[in-house]
Formats: structure tokens, sequence, C-alpha cells
């Protein structure tokens, strides 16, 4: 992804005299694509932002070759906000909302009261992983510490922003002793960093490159910024992928389907409103394995 622009990236950096690491998210243009498919409300688009900042963050914390799945669900006026990002670091995103019930000034409390946060580890091979938690922080990012201190993995704090045009987050977690090898001393320095860490405001990390972000918080640590590893946004869904879809209903099913929906069936993709179109020729030529590519039309 080496043609890409800057706009959006990750950036890992490390604590010299600490077990500590960090990471830090930026995303423009991939933000503004999952936001380009929907008429968003604001609170929305801002929840929305935060979830892929924190997706983005995440699968960098882990490594494996599959896809990383950030659910938040609610029976509040936002019933489902959902993240998927690769490890190729393809990023998605969709929400599910009643505009009507969302008010300008809605907390997280009141978009998605009661709510879970799930957290999917689907990797290419090997076993899948799911860890859920409740929504019952007053941000995103107290919600994602919940998770970490509630599955009593290894230390790690986020926080999240975003404003409908730029998408924004830092992570620190600790690492295996190392160079602190006395409890006291390890416990201390975590506690020193994630303390300043909670000093930055939402409009210098929206605002500031991450080098002075780091300067403002870390001015007197000895910190190391790595290179930048991009991200794009990029639908995995496919005319393939839509016929698997009809062939798992059956050939009868398929072809009544088709009769109900006047000669025609559309699959939708949620996430980047791609149609996939399927007529009688279609599904007949598909259960005669003759494969997906045929004459009609896929359009937006």
């Amino acid at each position: 992804m080496t043609d890409l622009p800057d706009n959006d990236f990750t950036q890992r950096f490390i604590f010299d005299d600490s077990d500590t690491r960090g990471e830090m998210v930026s995303l423009e243009l991939s933000y503004a694509e999952v936001l380009a498919k929907h008429a968003y409300p604001e609170p929305v688009a801002q929840l929305l932002g935060e979830l892929m900042a924190a997706a983005a963050l995440l699968v960098g914390t882990l490594k494996f070759d599959g896809l990383l799945i950030l659910q938040a669900r609610s029976e509040g006026p936002i019933p489902l906000l959902m993240i998927e990002c690769s490890s190729e670091r393809d990023i998605r995103g969709l929400a599910r909302y009643e505009a009507d019930r969302i008010a300008p000034d809605a907390t997280l409390a009141d978009l998605m009261p009661d709510g879970s946060l799930t957290l999917t580890i689907d990797p290419n091979q090997g076993q899948r992983y799911q860890g859920v938690v409740d929504l019952d922080g007053e941000t995103l990012s107290d919600c994602f510490t919940n998770y970490f201190v509630m599955s009593q993995q290894i230390g790690t704090r986020i926080k999240l922003c975003a404003d409908g045009r730029h998408a924004r987050g830092l992570l620190l977690q600790q690492l295996p002793a190392d160079r602190l090898k006395d409890e006291e001393e390890r416990a201390a320095s975590w506690q020193h960093l994630t303390a300043l860490a909670t000093t930055l405001t939402a409009d210098e990390l929206l605002s500031l490159d991450n080098e002075t972000v780091l300067h403002r918080l870390y001015h007197e640590e000895q910190v190391r910024l790595f290179d930048v590893q991009r991200l794009r946004f990029r639908c995995s869904c496919s005319r393939e992928r839509s016929a698997n879809a009809l062939v798992s209903l059956g050939m009868e099913d398929a072809q009544n389907l088709v009769i109900e929906h006047g000669g025609k069936i559309e699959i939708d993709c949620q996430f980047c409103n791609q149609q996939y179109l399927f007529d009688a020729a279609d599904v007949t030529q598909l259960f005669a394995g003759a494969g997906v590519e045929t004459p009609s039309d896929t359009r937006h």
C-alpha cells in the first residue's frame, strides 16, 4: 500500500526506559469513505470513527492473519456499530440507527443504553476468539479500558476521538518485564505514563501530529517513534460471495426468490452499498456450476 497518501496510518512508539509500548492512529480517507455510504447523524459518525480508530489500534497488537471485528450492540437509538479490520489493514464499518431518537448532544449512555461490546478475532487458520464486555463507561475509551481489565489481559489503555472528519487514537500497552524487574518500580512507571496520557485533550489529539503529541506528553521520557503503517478503506464484498449466499439457499428457493422479486434478486452490501443483481439465467448458471460471471449489471 505504498501508493497511498499518509492520511490513514498507525505509528508505533516505545519507551526506552520502561516496559511500555504505544501506538497512535490517524484516519481520514477511510473514515470519509465509511461516512459517505450513509447519512449518519453527527453523534453516530463520531462513535463510528472512534470504533474505527480502536480497531486499527488493536489489530496492531495481534500477530495473526485474519480479521478483527468490533461490534457494539444495544436496544437504544444505535442498535449496532460494527467495524472490521483485517491483518492487511483493510478497514470497513457501518452503523444502524434511529435518527429521530438521536439528540445532537447525546452521550454514549443515551445512544447505546445497556449495550455490550464484542471483540472477535477470526484468524484464517486456527481457533476463533471472542470476548464481551458491557458498554458501561462514559466513553468508548472507558469501555475498552474496562474490557482489558475484565479479561485480565496485559495492561492496556486507549484514548479515542473523532469529529466526523478525522478519527484519532492513542494506545499504551505494558510489555513483559525487561527493563524494570522490580514490580513496584514497574507499576509506578505504568501509572506515571498512563496518568500523563489522560491529560491529552481531544482537540490536541485531533489537531497535532504524532511527534508533537508525544513531546507534549513525554518530553522527559526517552521515546522512539517508528515508521508508519498505512490503512485503507476496502470492502470485502464480491459478486462471488453474493452468489455463494444464493447457492446456500438451494436451487428451488433461489428460483422462487427471483420470481418473488420480479425477475431479479438484488443483494446489497450494507458496508459499501454495492448491489449485485442476479436474474433467472444467473441462478440457473450458478446451480449448473458455471460460476458467477454473467452479463447482469452490478451497480452502486
